[in-house]
């Protein structure tokens, strides 16, 4: 779960890491009286709150020199459209006077297994573009989950990308902060870009962004209910209530894939797209799925715009080959004439799945392995193009 800047904000300011004063509008009425209980100064940046980024860009970061002109902007920015997302929600926070804008983040490293410090003396931008125009600054530091943050963990950062080891007290301070609130909120990223330092030698977390972990919110109750608050794909939201793992992939991906299992997903994700054809959309059953179940997972999938084709790869352990395919049958008598299902199933009453498909009255093919079942979506695809 990608969290809104104030949120992060909010987790940077419990751990004491600096940041600049701020106040959270969703109305436009009485910016003054806010702006002044919040004991901001200006010039002011109001900002809109979306789970995207290229505000800046969008227009959704604009600078206000007074009480009239932060009304005007927060007229005319909440509901903006920022690519797909509307403006619920501004922040609107001192202008911070910036000498130097650097960029520090932890992630979670898959390949080392433990939290990476990633550092840049270039900020304000995306790392991934700083990683494109200038490799030798950027520093990537695991760090031991036991030891945290250490002395050479900052010294090596700072030495290989030639930052300014005047801050290295202050740098230090603010990671060991962060990984604080990596762990405690079960982050899969927490970043700060820009921090920077200001006119007094003060480092300050300008902008921040927090990924958690959707596995681990059950052990954080205010992110939940923080979660039902946020904007999402209304097929997401559907598939979350029925505790089902959706992803929307690409808008335009004319076939959507269902498994019990990860793993199973994206080797047919990859399969598929290396045919040549797009996924619009994967969706994760877990186990157990009973007919109703597997019903309203097919009916989530095919109610994607562009897509047409619904694989269904399973094997039946708790899943239940049969009632995977009494569900599909179901979901598709309510859906609309030309939408069809590819069925590839291996396990438990796999030979009374088969019968049950032999009867159904819409096209639900059976596939014998998964490189069928690839083969089968592209002519399908193909007689539709044709």
């Amino acid at each position: 779960m990608k969290l809104l800047e104030y949120k992060a904000k909010e987790i940077m300011e419990k751990f004491d890491i600096p940041t600049m004063k701020g106040v959270v509008i969703d109305s436009a009425d009485g910016i003054p009286e806010k702006i002044k209980e919040a004991d901001l100064a200006y010039p002011v940046v109001v900002k809109v709150q979306v789970q995207i980024g290229g505000r800046g860009k969008a227009g959704g970061v604009q600078f206000a020199q007074d009480a009239q002109e932060a009304t005007g902007l927060c007229e005319k920015m909440l509901g903006m459209d920022i690519r797909g997302f509307a403006a619920n929600e501004l922040m609107i926070v001192e202008k911070a006077n910036p000498v130097k804008e650097w960029y520090v983040s932890i992630m979670l490293d898959r390949l080392s297994k433990s939290p990476l410090l990633i550092f840049s003396p270039v900020g304000g931008m995306d790392i991934e573009e700083t990683a494109r125009t200038n490799p030798d600054k950027i520093a990537k530091v695991p760090m031991d989950p036991f030891r945290g943050v250490q002395d050479y963990t900052i010294d090596y950062a700072m030495d290989v990308t030639g930052a300014d080891k005047a801050y290295k007290g202050q740098l230090k301070d603010i990671a060991e902060k962060l990984l604080k609130a990596f762990y405690a909120y079960n982050t899969m990223l927490i970043e700060i870009n820009p921090l920077v330092i200001d006119k007094s030698g003060k480092l300050i977390a300008l902008d921040g962004k927090i990924e958690v972990d959707d596995n681990a919110l059950f052990r954080l109750p205010d992110m939940v209910e923080f979660r039902e608050r946020l904007q999402d794909d209304a097929r997401v939201i559907e598939a979350r209530r029925s505790d089902f793992h959706f992803v929307p992939i690409e808008e335009d991906g004319t076939v959507g894939v269902m498994s019990n299992g990860s793993g199973m997903l994206m080797s047919c994700i990859d399969l598929i797209s290396k045919k040549g054809m797009k996924v619009g959309a994967a969706l994760d059953l877990g186990g157990g799925a009973t007919a109703e179940r597997i019903k309203t997972a097919v009916k989530i999938v095919l109610s994607g715009s562009s897509i047409n084709e619904v694989f269904i790869c399973i094997f039946g352990g708790i899943t239940r080959c049969d009632e995977v395919a009494k569900g599909a049958i179901m979901a598709l008598e309510e859906a609309p004439t030309g939408k069809r299902v590819v069925l590839r199933m291996e396990g438990t009453n796999k030979d009374e799945a088969i019968k049950i498909v032999g009867s159904a009255r819409r096209e639900i093919t059976m596939a014998g392995s998964l490189l069928e079942a690839v083969d089968v979506l592209w002519e399908m695809q193909e007689g539709v193009s044709k």
